[in-house]
């Protein structure tokens, strides 16, 4: 059952970037070799144009419909290789599958109301890659308390902010490229004289929405991620009271959690009171998640492939 569910989502995954990349903005493709084409990219960027609006991807039924196949199969996968008859078996090659498979779902939601297809041309490879990834790296078996109501809540929460947050930074980082291409239109407009990698980036990045929507919809991914990190945390100082008899343990998990939960309040903190945005908050966002990737990705990492403890 686990390999067939491997080998139709790496399949429905498949078909569906290599559709994303065979029919990326076929106007702005032709319309990339005139060098008049700056000053439109400049306004697609700032502003939205050429389908880059707020209104949806405008992708036909059958594409909707193979992205639920994908999610729901990638999510089946999941639930079949982390709870495998009355265990529980994870590892950070789990995390990262979790992780991506949320951040498609958040992704193929977002796209009924947004213009993201140059987000996806990046998400969906590399949640087929993640999907992939358990099959290399099969995990450590979790033992007694994986059936504790408060663990599988605590659980179910963190993957959720893991989800949010890793779309964000796919959103961070997206954001950095296409504001360096902006700010390079600014010094020199015409982009005829440019190379080849630079004008399909460049066509790639006309793909995504307006900067500004993108910065909103960055935020209110981070806004929603940071409450269920912080209840991530408060679960698991409970369930670390009841399990251990201690609420709190000061191991490496715990203070990465605690850094990367700080560094998001403050970034939030700095959007409301001082208006931060550009290039300082995109990289505080994804230094943030990188932090929160070493809470438990990066030593369960560390534990499993480099010391081989399971």
């Amino acid at each position: 059952m686990a390999i067939v569910l491997y080998a139709l989502t790496a399949l429905l995954y498949c078909g569906l970037a290599y559709h994303g990349w065979a029919t990326r903005n076929p106007q702005l493709s032709a319309a990339g070799a005139g060098g008049a084409i700056g000053g439109a990219a400049t306004t697609v960027l700032l502003q939205g144009g050429g389908g880059a609006g707020g209104r949806g991807e405008h992708r036909p039924a059958w594409w909707h419909v193979l992205m639920l196949a994908a999610v729901a199969s990638h999510g089946l996968l999941l639930h079949e290789t982390i709870f495998p008859a009355d265990r529980m078996v994870f590892g950070f090659a789990f995390a990262l599958s979790a992780m991506l498979w949320l951040g498609v779902g958040i992704y193929w939601i977002e796209s009924f109301f947004f213009s993201l297809a140059g987000l996806g041309l990046i998400v969906i490879p590399v949640a087929m890659l993640a999907s992939l990834m358990p099959l290399a790296f099969p995990g450590a078996q979790i033992l007694g308390y994986a059936a504790r109501p408060l663990f599988k809540l605590h659980f179910i929460i963190a993957n959720v902010a893991y989800g949010l947050f890793t779309l964000a930074a796919f959103h961070a980082f997206l954001m950095l490229l296409a504001e360096r291409r902006l700010h390079g239109f600014n010094r020199s407009p015409q982009i005829g004289q440019a190379s080849e990698p630079a004008q399909w980036i460049g066509r790639w990045l006309d793909l995504l929405p307006p900067l500004l929507t993108l910065e909103k919809l960055l935020f209110r991914l981070i806004g929603a991620g940071f409450v269920l990190l912080t209840l991530t945390i408060l679960s698991g100082l409970l369930f670390s009271e009841q399990l251990f008899g201690r609420a709190f343990r000061l191991d490496h998990k715990t203070v990465f959690a605690l850094l990367s939960w700080a560094m998001f309040a403050g970034i939030l903190a700095g959007r409301t009171f001082y208006g931060w945005r550009g290039r300082t908050a995109l990289r505080w966002v994804i230094a943030s998640f990188g932090i929160l990737l070493l809470a438990y990705v990066g030593s369960r990492f560390v534990i499993e492939v480099i010391l081989h403890r399971l």
